[in-house]
């Protein structure tokens, strides 16, 4: 079992900066795959970003490429999401996630199926 726990989220303004952090525990996080979605209201949950186990594979969702890096700390057991250039539709609750297979097909990381456990969420709104 692993527990994801976010934080770093709150208000930014447009062209702003925030960043989140997903904090999990045990001692296998190494093992994990890590990736980040978002749900705006009356929206289905998307995915943002996906980092593979050392860190060294990263994947991102057009809307928020050159924008956000994805990135994590194995020793801290952590995962960020540095989020740049911030725009009023970047707004949603914000979740961490972790996924303990590997699929080589991209279009897999992008499945929230995909992953196995869950954080509770943080919320992110951007003012314009």
């Amino acid at each position: 079992q692993v527990q994801l726990v976010e934080s770093g989220g709150g208000l930014a303004q447009d062209g702003g900066s925030l960043r989140l952090s997903c904090a999990t525990s045990g001692r296998t996080f190494s093992m994990y795959h890590m990736g980040w979605f978002r749900q705006a209201p009356g929206k289905e949950r998307e995915f943002v970003a996906r980092i593979s186990r050392s860190g060294g594979v990263t994947f991102y969702a057009d809307s928020v490429k050159g924008r956000f890096t994805i990135s994590r700390d194995n020793a801290k057991n952590t995962v960020y999401l540095q989020m740049n250039s911030l725009k009023p539709e970047d707004t949603a609750v914000y979740y961490c996630a972790a996924a303990s297979g590997y699929y080589p097909d991209s279009g897999y990381w992008t499945r929230s199926t995909t992953y196995d456990y869950w954080g509770q969420g943080t919320q992110v709104t951007v003012s314009s």
